[in-house]
């Protein structure tokens, strides 16, 4: 019971310090928890902690050959995220441009939509699951951290450590996003939505470059 418990609290490390550093997505839930609330948030974050999971069990019962086919193909994968990305950045510029501070309120206000709830999830988990950085990390990672035995039981609780120290970094930061978010005044939801947006399209920027620019090579 000590090993299941050691494996398990080895992966929801790994799983919380490859979820913590703010990029992309974290800017995506921080945006969306205060424009929707955090039940958008959390489905954002949700779609992040699959995708990692999904990676994680790729590394942990040693599918070589998938990792290996995702790493070559890396160059394709970051083009797919900067263009996913720049999409989602263009998308808030333009609700920043169009969206009037006095409304902000309102909108802030609104109840997702379950079909809201699915495309946050969705797009979060398509970006990371198209990051090559994350299959790096848990390549590196989890080869070094994965059972001795090489069990695929003790796989799969390695991968379900990793799962729950996602899920409790984006609870971490969307529970403190949603707990300041009635302070936010209505004119600043506009300025979330403009430096949001800035910030992923210079993500896309430098994914792209960096895909093409490998792609040509």
């Amino acid at each position: 019971m000590s090993e299941v418990a050691a494996t398990l609290a080895r992966g929801a490390m790994i799983g919380f310090a490859i979820a913590a550093p703010v990029g992309p997505i974290g800017l995506l839930c921080i945006r969306r928890t205060f424009a929707h609330g955090a039940s958008t948030g959390l489905a954002s974050g949700l779609g992040a902690a699959v995708a990692d999971a999904m990676y994680g069990l790729i590394a942990a019962l040693g599918v070589s050959a998938v990792a290996s086919l995702l790493l070559e193909h890396a160059s394709t994968l970051r083009i797919v995220g900067g263009a996913l990305m720049a999409v989602l950045g263009v998308a808030s510029l333009r609700r920043a441009a169009r969206t009037p501070a006095q409304g902000a309120q309102t909108m802030a206000a609104q109840a997702p939509t379950p079909s809201g709830l699915a495309g946050a999830f969705g797009s979060t988990f398509a970006l990371t699951a198209s990051s090559p950085m994350t299959i790096l990390s848990f390549a590196g990672l989890l080869a070094a951290l994965a059972p001795p035995d090489g069990s695929v039981q003790g796989g799969l609780i390695l991968v379900a450590g990793v799962f729950t120290g996602s899920i409790a970094w984006w609870v971490l930061l969307v529970g403190g996003v949603a707990a300041s978010r009635r302070a936010i005044p209505p004119a600043a939801l506009r300025w979330i939505e403009g430096v949001s947006g800035v910030a992923l399209l210079a993500f896309a920027v430098w994914s792209l470059f960096l895909g093409l620019s490998h792609a040509t090579i």
